[in-house]
């Protein structure tokens, strides 16, 4: 499989904490990775690296064979990155369609944006809310509304930080669903607490602790190593 992103001896450090420490890592394209660790493991900073919104203390990022470390957030997101925190909360004021709209205009222009809006909104479900005030949505919706904004992109890597919170257990139904209609087409890098949404959606998993990878592999693999047992999954951590 040809590899679409790569970390090499990625490193955060803030006035003397490591929050992340020598992260290799290597997505190939088309999979579903999922991003699991307790609280305050480096998994929001690895991913702010990967994508711009912060510098790393050390290492590289690398995608699609292109040394992107030193590239900012919205160049990034021309390459075909698309993170849910990156094109960030919903805008109040408008409708669900316009705050669709100002995403897929990253990449599209003219008469290519509203067939992009309306099938990113069908995707998540909101179509049918496409003028409603995008302030007026619980927040389950703002967080599918987000999702859509990343799917309006096209993008080639969907990094998705918590999707599931907040969403009804039919709502979690429907992300899943979604999830697996991606899967193949687009690179999905998953940071999410509900383990039951991990092991059902991921191909692989990468565990994070202390802001080093623990382990790696895939569901069953993870879920068998007794390390992991003991960092995260046996423990009394709520929360990836």
């Amino acid at each position: 499989m040809t590899t679409l992103l790569a970390t090499r001896g990625l490193s955060k450090h803030f006035a003397g904490l490591r929050a992340v420490e020598g992260v290799d890592f290597d997505l190939p394209e088309g999979e579903v990775r999922a991003l699991i660790g307790p609280n305050g493991a480096g998994k929001t900073t690895l991913v702010s690296m990967i994508c711009g919104r912060i510098s790393p203390s050390e290492g590289q990022v690398i995608f699609e064979g292109r040394d992107i470390t030193a590239l900012p957030a919205h160049k990034r997101i021309m390459l075909g990155m698309a993170y849910t925190f990156q094109i960030t909360s919903v805008f109040d004021g408008l409708s669900v369609g316009e705050n669709v709209a100002l995403a897929a205009r990253r990449r599209l222009k003219g008469a290519k944006v509203t067939p992009a809006v309306d099938d990113a909104l069908a995707r998540v479900g909101l179509l049918d809310r496409k003028a409603q005030e995008a302030g007026d949505l619980s927040y389950g919706h703002q967080r599918l509304l987000e999702i859509a904004m990343g799917l309006a992109q096209s993008p080639r890597l969907l990094i998705l930080d918590e999707p599931t919170q907040g969403l009804a257990e039919g709502e979690i139904a429907e992300f899943k669903t979604l999830i697996r209609e991606l899967a193949g087409k687009t690179t999905i890098l998953l940071i999410e607490h509900n383990m039951s949404v991990v092991m059902e959606l991921a191909d692989r998993i990468t565990v994070l602790n202390f802001g080093e990878v623990l382990a790696e592999g895939t569901p069953d693999e993870i879920h068998a190593n007794g390390a992991v047992q003991t960092a995260y999954l046996g423990g009394d951590h709520a929360s990836a």
